[in-house]
């Protein structure tokens, strides 16, 4: 179901297939063009038309070079098949990650490695190892296999459709971020506590894909519903960490708004500065908010 501001806006479908709604535009043209339509280009992605065009205008040590490698390559053909690639990967490696953990011996070693334990970014507090890198490791180890099964088909039924219509880098960026940003949230509002679990990059492709429908004039109101009953299970349900789902889903709508508002070539560049500016905002909050908040409660 759509609403009628959605049905109505022709630039929210492929010029090619007008019954498939896309969210990609060509970097060429600026046309929207449907994952089956794309061709992977130095930056972005380019339509059928625009591909045909730079086709024509090769130089002849081009058109050799493109004879000895046998024409398209696979990574074009991948794009064009509109696979989600990242999204896969995304899921063997948890999926492999979550797999050994179970292990005995072996599990609880790695388990103990990767997950996020705000203790481990304030050496001067806790006398422990400074490990920053468990801020992204906690996303990729989970609490068993219940927990590891439901979080990687949340990845898969979102990524099918968040990925072809982002495009590889900016949906790898928007997992990572709100991943990050679940862990800082976690930081923030228990310090003392430690965490796994992919939940708070999940929350964040949930809050994407509705800041996105809405943008685009899709019927929003299921997502909505499914992301409220789910942040209201973290109360609900003991052991989850809803301050991850909170603030991955948080950080998941703002770095959705900042690629919602810079679609268009000339924007990359901005793009690129606001979803570092995410970044560095998080760091910051993480390194100096936590240590003021525990230093106040414990003395």
């Amino acid at each position: 179901m759509t609403t009628p501001e959605f049905a109505d806006n022709r630039d929210n479908f492929c010029y090619r297939h007008p019954d498939r709604q896309s969210f990609v535009l060509c970097q060429r043209c600026l046309r929207t063009i449907c994952p089956e339509c794309q061709t992977q280009a130095a930056v972005g992605v380019i339509c059928p038309e625009c591909m045909a065009a730079e086709r024509k205008n090769r130089t002849p040590a081009q058109k050799r070079a493109e004879r000895r490698w046998g024409g398209r390559n696979t990574a074009t053909a991948m794009v064009r098949s509109g696979k989600p690639l990242v999204t896969y990967v995304l899921l063997a490696v948890t999926s492999f990650i979550g797999l050994v953990q179970m292990i005995p011996g072996i599990g609880t070693t790695v388990t103990q490695l990767l997950l996020f334990a705000p203790r481990f970014l304030y050496p001067d507090l806790f006398l422990l190892p400074f490990e920053p890198w468990r801020l992204l490791t906690g996303v990729f180890v989970h609490g068993g296999f219940f927990h590891l099964a439901l979080n990687m088909l949340a990845l898969w039924m979102l990524g099918q459709n968040l990925e072809p219509m982002l495009g590889r880098a900016r949906y790898l960026a928007l997992y990572l971020i709100s991943g990050l940003g679940g862990s800082v949230a976690v930081a923030v509002l228990d310090p003392g506590g430690a965490t796994v679990g992919a939940s708070g990059a999940i929350f964040g492709l949930m809050a994407a894909l509705l800041i996105i429908g809405r943008h685009i004039g899709a019927n929003v109101t299921g997502i909505l519903v499914i992301l409220g009953i789910n942040f209201v299970l973290g109360f609900v349900i003991g052991g989850i960490a809803w301050q991850a789902h909170l603030g991955g889903a948080i950080v998941g709508a703002l770095v959705a708004f900042i690629l919602t508002r810079t679609r268009r070539r000339e924007q990359r560049t901005a793009q690129i500065l606001l979803l570092a500016a995410v970044v560095v905002a998080l760091v910051l909050i993480v390194a100096f908010l936590p240590p003021i908040l525990i230093t106040t409660v414990f003395t």
